[in-house]
């Protein structure tokens, strides 16, 4: 008797270090788990923070084409009234008068020497006189230009029309900056997310190791209750016999003795098995 009662203390001892065991690891899981929600709610955050960047940043990038668009026909205009504005003006000069182009070309071309060629004193007077003679030629011919009306009218349409022509390049600039900037935020976020997916994937991995162990010490503890279970049947069928208690008997109240046991596990909030549970509805506990 004292031997069983020695065993069943020592299984008792192992069940209890097994549930205590079982239980931290429990509270470890439940940590793990909270862990990883708390990062995967953080993960959903900044990418719905990340979609609202990629939504303005398509967005922008929609206008940019657009204004692209519209600042090329403004070009071509410019174009156009740069070469109207040049035919005009050669129709519009004097009659014998040398193009203002080909004038301009030449005084260029003359400033140039001037600057890059060594020349004695009376080549580079010489050439110094022949330079202002083309400058004051080429004011003389874009004065009277500027007094011929449509000349002028074709100016002021070229002016305006580079005008909006930077005004439209200014803004597609200023549209692809912004279109930029949205999408640098929407890629710092992603990656943010991705930093914390990964964290939460550990978290997961830590849950799944944590809960497994945990199950498995739940198993033994189970195992050694059912020895001490075992051990309790035969120990009172024993301390029953010897008191002439009839088998029918001492099997009822084993039965019964089992059954509180089992509800006091339950009471604790203990894992029951199928069995534990129809054992307890058999015997009126549930």
């Amino acid at each position: 008797m004292d031997e069983l009662q020695l065993k069943r203390e020592r299984e008792n001892q192992e069940a209890e270090r097994h549930r205590r065991r079982r239980d931290e690891l429990n509270d470890k899981t439940r940590e793990w788990v909270e862990k990883r929600d708390a990062l995967n709610a953080q993960v959903r955050a900044l990418v719905d923070e990340a979609t609202q960047h990629r939504i303005q940043r398509d967005e922008l990038n929609a206008q940019v084409k657009s204004a692209k668009e519209e600042r090329d026909r403004y070009n071509r205009r410019v174009n156009e009234l740069q070469d109207q504005l040049t035919e005009l003006k050669r129709r519009k000069l004097p009659r014998g008068a040398v193009p203002l182009g080909k004038l301009q070309q030449e005084l260029k071309r003359l400033e140039f020497r001037q600057m890059t060629s060594v020349l004695t004193v009376d080549k580079e007077r010489a050439l110094i006189d022949e330079i202002q003679r083309l400058q004051a030629e080429v004011r003389k011919l874009e004065k009277s230009l500027e007094e011929n009306e449509d000349v002028r009218k074709m100016k002021d349409e070229l002016k305006s029309a580079r005008d909006l022509a930077e005004d439209a390049h200014k803004r597609v600039s200023e549209l692809a900056e912004k279109a930029q900037t949205e999408h640098d935020q929407m890629t710092a976020l992603y990656e943010q997310g991705d930093t914390l997916r990964r964290e939460a994937d550990r978290a997961q991995e830590e849950f799944i190791k944590t809960k497994m162990l945990a199950d498995e010490e739940h198993r033994k503890h189970i195992e050694h209750i059912r020895q001490v279970h075992d051990y309790d049947k035969i120990i009172h069928g024993i301390w029953m016999k010897s008191r002439g208690v009839t088998e029918e008997v001492a099997e009822e109240v084993d039965a019964k003795r089992e059954a509180e046991l089992i509800f006091e596990r339950f009471k604790k909030g203990e894992k029951l098995s199928t069995e534990d549970l129809l054992m307890l509805q058999k015997s009126g506990y549930l």
